[in-house]
């Protein structure tokens, strides 16, 4: 089969709800991709920043073969080596939480608001969430998405959902009231056009679910795993959540999410208030402690920091050379270009010349390289990028 063939089978059985790049892909090795018609892409973007140790890893490609071979699946009426540890592993670089598995960020996040619901007063039943944020794609997590964008066609939202603006710390006092059951925040809007939180607005947040006796969720399923350079992005704050969500890079490729919550709030999920039938299975577990495993082995924090500081110094050289870039924001790996124009062209020529990056907001170039990326590859990025700004600079 050729390109157009595959794109035909799509277009024939395939629901069209996603925007598709032209391009098929059938390899993936660490930070290059490869297409049906042997061209390469250097992947500054990879999976959606789910390869997040880069494609194909060779650990957790052994993981996943060794696995295969023993146990798939099965059901949670029994207990499963691989989850324990996988959960063992996860609370110890957290704050000692106790974890749900289920399958994607959306049912993470899913997860963490029925919890705080079970745990709080029958009363609190509103939450809390930012302006631009993202939360999922369920109709829960999509009405606790602060876009009205991603609300169209899906009126009326479920009942009790807040939105505030990020970082206004005067507007989430206002929004609180005895019936909040919890404020569920990301420490780095990804979708929103990577903006960080501020340590003020974090601890903020913390004093008053404190105060109220709410609960704070802190939705890492971008930012966990390493991206920003510790293992989790709320442990750049002197906070501590009483919920984090994780999933993207946590499989390393392999479909698996995550609740963790403090123990005394975790003892609220009791037998038949949730579940999730493939959650916590073997395969995907096995996945994910490879992953934590060469995070370690291969001091990928100490790279996303190093390799972080570089491509932002990198952007930054760029920024003055090109007046179309306003500024740089982000934190390690997971950096934002932003524009003071649409992106979007210019995501479609970087990827004609071999470079995948996304854009986001419309005016916001995002950077989401594996924590194995090099300085080579950040140069080669850097260079594609300068020439396809170059070029809208001669236009």
């Amino acid at each position: 089969m050729n390109t157009q063939d595959v794109i035909s089978m799509f277009d024939d059985y395939v629901i069209a709800n996603y925007g598709r790049l032209p391009k098929v892909i059938t390899k993936g090795q660490n930070n290059t991709l490869e297409d049906l018609d042997g061209n390469k892409i250097l992947d500054m973007f990879p999976g959606w920043a789910v390869s997040g140790i880069g494609h194909c890893h060779p650990k957790v490609v052994e993981a996943l073969r060794k696995q295969a071979g023993e146990l798939l699946h099965i059901d949670n009426t029994f207990y499963t080596v691989e989850q324990g540890q996988l959960a063992k592993k996860l609370s110890e670089r957290a704050f000692g939480g106790q974890c749900f598995f289920c399958n994607s960020g959306a049912e993470a996040n899913e997860a963490a608001l029925k919890l705080a619901r079970c745990h709080t007063p029958r009363e609190k039943y509103k939450f809390i969430t930012a302006e631009k944020s993202f939360h999922g794609r369920t109709l829960a997590t999509l009405t606790a998405t602060g876009q009205s964008k991603c609300h169209d066609g899906f009126l009326p939202l479920p009942a009790g959902f807040i939105y505030v603006p990020f970082n206004d710390i005067d507007a989430l006092h206002e929004a609180f009231d005895e019936e909040v059951a919890a404020v569920m925040i990301e420490p780095i809007q990804g979708e929103g056009g990577i903006h960080e939180a501020t340590p003020e607005y974090m601890q903020t947040i913390r004093d008053l679910c404190d105060e109220h006796d709410a609960l704070m969720i802190l939705d890492e399923v971008q930012t966990g795993m390493g991206r920003t350079g510790r293992w989790f992005g709320y442990q750049h704050y002197e906070v501590t959540p009483d919920m984090i969500t994780l999933a993207k890079a946590l499989g390393g490729g392999v479909a698996i999410g995550a609740m963790m919550a403090r123990p005394e709030i975790a003892k609220s999920l009791v037998p038949g208030t949730h579940a999730s039938t493939f959650g916590g299975n073997s395969l995907a577990c096995a996945a994910a402690i490879a992953v934590i495993e060469a995070i370690d082995e291969d001091k990928l924090l100490d790279n996303a920091n190093l390799m972080g500081q570089y491509t932002r110094d990198k952007l930054e050289q760029l920024r003055e050379k090109h007046p179309i870039i306003d500024h740089i924001r982000g934190k390690g790996l997971m950096l934002g270009l932003q524009l003071n124009m649409p992106g979007a062209c210019i995501v479609s020529r970087c990827l004609e010349k071999g470079l995948r990056i996304n854009c986001t907001q419309e005016t916001v170039l995002r950077l989401m390289p594996s924590m194995t990326v090099t300085q080579n590859e950040i140069d080669a990025a850097v260079a594609i990028l300068d020439e396809v700004l170059g070029e809208g600079d001669s236009e």
